[in-house]
């Protein structure tokens, strides 16, 4: 046996840091795609670093190697650089199929029993099924249903009383789509009550001609 045979392979050896730079450079990309994808907003490169804990210029260059493999394998979105960040969106190819898929969900609206319930529970919250009926006066289980597989409204707790009934209030979800930081940014809901002399306006041009009572009428029927 010769001597050489107890060296260590110089091939061998100088693979192993390309290996582990591939290895770090695919855990990364796969990091990269999770942070965005959960992104709200477009995702600062330097918050990615930050994040990461990775050189910036390491970061630009992995999520352009990302955009390219996308743009290879004829992906139906891509991820651009946009607004000071980045995100995912639909390639422009696929306009048409986007836009009939958000004109289908824009007719999926709410109905006016399930807006009114949803506003209930916005105002009252937390409030238990039975309260939410007492003021609508019907059963909303079946609007409350809708409302949740929205995922406007959940189950934020239970009542200390006897029963302990599932309180219901709204969702992170609900805030978003109302543009809304918290449920405390919600309009007081005194700006939706007119004041009396609206109310009175009102009485008065709904009333039929004709019909004008003396001020002691209504007192006498």
């Amino acid at each position: 046996m010769h001597d050489d045979d107890h060296l260590p392979n110089e091939a061998t050896a100088g693979n192993d840091a390309p290996a582990e730079h591939d290895v770090i450079g695919s855990e990364m990309r796969r990091a990269i795609e999770a942070i965005v994808l959960v992104a709200h907003e477009p995702v600062p490169v330097e918050l990615l670093a930050q994040l990461l804990e990775q050189p910036l210029p390491a970061i630009e260059s992995w999520w352009q190697e990302l955009a390219e493999q996308y743009r290879h394998d004829d992906r139906g979105f891509e991820l651009v650089e946009i607004a000071g960040g980045l995100r995912y969106q639909s390639v422009a190819s696929t306009s048409a199929y986007v836009e009939r898929f958000i004109l289908n969900e824009q007719r999926a609206r709410l109905s006016g029993a399930a807006l009114e319930t949803l506003a209930i529970i916005a105002y009252k919250q937390p409030i238990s099924r039975a309260q939410v009926a007492s003021i609508r006066g019907v059963d909303p289980d079946g609007v409350i249903r809708t409302l949740m597989a929205r995922g406007y409204v959940d189950e934020v707790g239970r009542d200390t009383g006897p029963g302990q009934a599932v309180l219901l209030g709204t969702t992170e979800l609900f805030c978003d789509k109302l543009g809304l930081r918290s449920i405390d940014d919600l309009p007081p809901i005194a700006e939706f009550i007119p004041d009396a002399d609206v109310v009175e306006a009102l009485e008065a041009g709904l009333r039929l001609p004709g019909t004008h009572e003396s001020p002691g009428a209504a007192a006498t029927q």
